[in-house]
């Protein structure tokens, strides 16, 4: 990776402007995956945030749902937000409600973290960042600023200072305490690596971009404006098919969007709620992720306490969902583990993560382990 000695900021303005069905072919192979060797929990730790962690926690994964604590690393407050890089050599961090992006590196043998540093995020409250796929840039999505950043990577996997910020624009949606302006809550790359899709839960957008590999610049495209007061937070996109799905914090909804290969604009399809009807509290959705074989899409309900699981029809079509409690209370975030056969649901009010059994019908059974650590908000999985 080439050593960048001067930084450049740039600054752009972003326009304000699963019945179950087979996803893949018949005679398509399932990809062999290596089972985790090790998990990372990040977390909230400050009393602004109600939070009991203290630092980012290694654990070392015996089977489904039997972790063994390994370490607490201290960090600077809130490791809200992990990543790996694509070697799982080294570590990244966003911090919430601050403004600070950290890096570690990983002992190959013990999976302990050393710290290397941290570099400003370009803005208050960054709550996503993603690798590209080349390893040579981090993009950060800070939400109190409405700001994007892009990090470059250094050989030895320390952050060098933003070569270029985003500053996003358009109108705030009707929620006053929620919607106050541009509020970025993901920053993920589409499977061709070249455009980047932005929820933007403040204004009501998805913020589109292209992304030029060899310099690691953001080129903005018209924004999708969707639903007002829906509040789009997170997306996922279906590994081979040309759609993506956009979990809809605050109306509770997730709306499937068609994705031109070409040029990676989303546009609407359909949508469906996260919640059942019979349900009529306070909740939003949080999290949304897709089966390895996506043939069911996974989301979670803060307030409802629950994970929705929904059928993938072959053409991308979400079916009908059902619902399964999360085992504890609000599921900030789960994830699959890299096999795909155990789900791991972060409950940050309960100070625990619930471990369940994926079936090949789709469907989620507790395996009756519960992981206790402090208000966890990520984790991220080292196999190797």
């Amino acid at each position: 990776m080439p050593d960048t000695t001067t930084s450049r900021r740039t600054v752009l303005a972003a326009s304000a402007g699963l019945a179950l069905a087979q996803a893949s072919p018949a005679h398509a192979a399932p990809r062999r995956r290596e089972p985790a060797r090790f998990a990372y929990v990040g977390c909230y730790t400050t009393a602004q945030r109600n939070g009991h962690g203290t630092g980012i926690t290694a654990f070392r994964v015996n089977g489904p749902g039997r972790w063994e604590r390994l370490s607490v690393t201290e960090t600077p407050p809130n490791p809200s937000f992990l990543t790996l890089d694509r070697t799982q050599s080294y570590l990244y961090a966003v911090h919430g409600d601050h403004d600070r992006v950290s890096a570690y590196a990983i002992d190959r043998r013990t999976g302990l973290l050393t710290a290397l540093g941290s570099v400003p995020s370009e803005g208050t409250n960054p709550v996503h960042l993603t690798l590209a796929p080349d390893n040579r840039y981090l993009l950060v999505a800070n939400y109190a600023t409405g700001t994007l950043s892009t990090l470059p990577r250094a050989p030895d996997g320390r952050l060098r200072p933003a070569t270029q910020v985003v500053q996003l624009t358009g109108t705030p949606g009707p929620d006053r305490s929620q919607q106050t302006g541009p509020h970025p809550h993901h920053i993920p790359f589409a499977p061709d690596g070249h455009h980047v899709h932005v929820p933007d839960k403040g204004t009501d957008r998805i913020h589109q971009f292209a992304y030029d590999a060899a310099t690691g610049i953001l080129t903005p495209a018209p924004a999708v404006v969707v639903r007002s007061g829906s509040g789009p937070r997170h997306i996922a996109h279906h590994p081979r098919r040309p759609v993506a799905y956009v979990v809809d914090e605050l109306n509770s909804q997730v709306t499937t969007y068609d994705c031109d290969p070409a040029d990676g604009t989303l546009t609407p399809r359909s949508w469906l709620p996260t919640l059942p009807s019979s349900f009529t509290g306070d909740s939003t959705a949080a999290e949304i992720q897709l089966s390895h074989d996506a043939r069911f899409l996974f989301l979670s309900n803060r307030g409802h306490d629950s994970l929705a699981v929904y059928p993938v029809s072959e053409d991308g079509t979400l079916r009908a969902p059902r619902w399964t409690p999360a085992g504890g209370r609000q599921p900030r975030f789960f994830t699959l583990d890299p096999t795909g056969a155990t789900l791991y649901a972060a409950n940050q009010a309960s100070d625990t993560i619930a471990a369940f059994e994926t079936t090949k019908d789709g469907r989620l059974h507790r395996t009756g382990t519960t992981i206790n650590t402090g208000s966890p908000v990520c984790i991220a999985f080292r196999t190797r």
